[in-house]
């Protein structure tokens, strides 16, 4: 079934994606996310040592890309050498990292030389006032560079992803498609999801991905045919831009029809749905180099369980209180 082969899961979907917290600490306190900042930890992280062990394991069912996320994963001390063991990896060709990008400026280069493929970037408005209101801090210039900087090092694949929210105007919509007519990145609009903690934000300021799509469409932007490396984004294209627009709508029928990815929390447990209610520890099967075929046993029978869809249009968001304690 596994490396052993390619993994499946009940629905005959090949899993090939590992979306892996490195902690569920983070120093922003976004409105959508942690506005009242991060809740008491739930427990130490994975050490650079266990992570190393689980993506050696995951590697061995097939699993070639590797995201790293949070909580803020540049908030570690060591994440430069969390990548590079990542990257070095067998089996492992991509490894990309998401971020507030508060820290970027410094570490672009050491990222790249860890081996860093691709890099999203959190960027939720390019005007100062509104960037510290949904953000809780007034670091746009700083994020800014930071981008600038992943450029310059030669990152190859950058995105920046920006939560819709209602109160969106036309001029904030045009300042981040520009973004992309000057620098080779890819701006990705994601819709609000609903989570345990935001129920009330989520009905005020739940902004529809359809009403984004019209507005790309009126300003020139042309759907393209999606390739692999995209994930669930509809992409746009402009002939005056260097760079892409995208456009995540999780609550757009058969989003989950392709789902390639499995979680695991910055505590070791496996999440087969970022929506889901199933939570594996797999922390105890990292301690030592032995473990490694049951690793592989317990992933496989988990995956039996991975649901067809999430269920957030009925309202239902699972064990996920923030984006923050699994990685968005």
């Amino acid at each position: 079934m596994s490396a052993r082969g390619t993994l499946r899961d009940g629905f005959g979907r090949s899993l090939q994606y590992l979306r892996l917290s490195v902690t569920d600490r983070c120093n922003f306190r976004c409105v959508y996310c942690l506005p009242g900042g991060c809740p008491k930890a739930r427990g130490q992280p994975l050490s650079a040592e266990e992570i190393a062990r689980l993506v050696r394991g995951f590697a061995g069912l097939g699993f070639w890309k590797v995201r790293v996320t949070g909580g803020e994963p540049c908030t570690r001390a060591d994440i430069c050498e969390v990548v590079e063991r990542i990257a070095r990896t067998p089996g492992v060709r991509r490894v990309g990292l998401t971020t507030n990008g508060h820290r970027l400026a410094s570490l672009a280069a050491g990222l790249r030389d860890a081996g860093l493929h691709a890099l999203n970037v959190s960027l939720d408005s390019l005007d100062r006032a509104r960037f510290a209101e949904v953000t809780g801090r007034d670091r746009l210039p700083e994020v800014v560079a930071g981008i600038e900087a992943a450029v310059a090092a030669g990152i190859p694949s950058i995105k920046v992803n920006t939560v819709l929210l209602r109160g969106l105007e036309d001029t904030e919509l045009d300042r981040l498609l520009d973004f992309t007519r000057r620098m080779p990145v890819t701006v990705r609009f994601i819709e609000l999801m609903q989570t345990g903690d935001n129920a009330d934000f989520f009905r005020r300021a739940h902004l529809p991905a359809d009403e984004v799509r019209q507005r790309l469409a009126a300003r020139g932007w042309v759907p393209q045919e999606k390739s692999p490396s995209d994930g669930p984004a509809a992409m746009y294209r402009h002939p005056d831009h260097q760079g892409k627009a995208g456009l995540i709508a999780p609550y757009s029928t058969g989003f989950c029809a392709s789902c390639n990815r499995l979680r695991v929390s910055s505590t070791g447990d496996l999440r087969l749905c970022l929506f889901g209610e199933e939570q594996v520890p797999l922390r105890p099967l990292l301690q030592r180099d032995d473990q490694e075929a049951e690793l592989w046993r317990t992933v496989e029978r988990a995956v039996r369980a991975k649901p067809e869809s999430h269920a957030l249009r009925e309202g239902r968001c699972g064990v996920a209180r923030n984006l923050a304690a699994i990685g968005g």
